[in-house]
């Protein structure tokens, strides 16, 4: 238990930490079973970009945000996004676009 008592204390401190890592190994039962569906992408290029694209959306609905209107908002507005804020389009610190009309 002594070996472990920084990693107790880093639980007992932060709220959010969880207590096991079930969350954890939920997520990569995806990625293991997306490796097998997407065996055959076409190239090289098509996988990292496939890649890219799954981390994205996974990471946008760990966070609460809904993946399809994620990436379907960011995907779009990117071009015209100054280089400099490009933190305001990750997952955690995107909103909607508040609604037109």
């Amino acid at each position: 238990m002594l070996n472990q008592w920084a990693h107790l204390e880093l639980f007992l401190g932060n709220p959010k930490v969880p207590l096991d890592n079930n969350a954890s190994e939920r997520a990569l039962r995806v990625v293991a079973h997306g490796r097998d569906t997407s065996l055959f992408v076409g190239n090289d290029q098509s996988g990292k970009n496939l890649a890219v694209l799954m981390s994205l959306a996974h990471t946008a609905a760990a966070c609460g945000k809904n993946p399809e209107g994620y990436l379907a908002d960011v995907l779009v507005r990117i071009f015209d996004h100054p280089g400099n804020r490009l933190h305001e389009l990750l997952p955690q610190n995107w909103s909607p676009p508040a609604p037109t009309g």
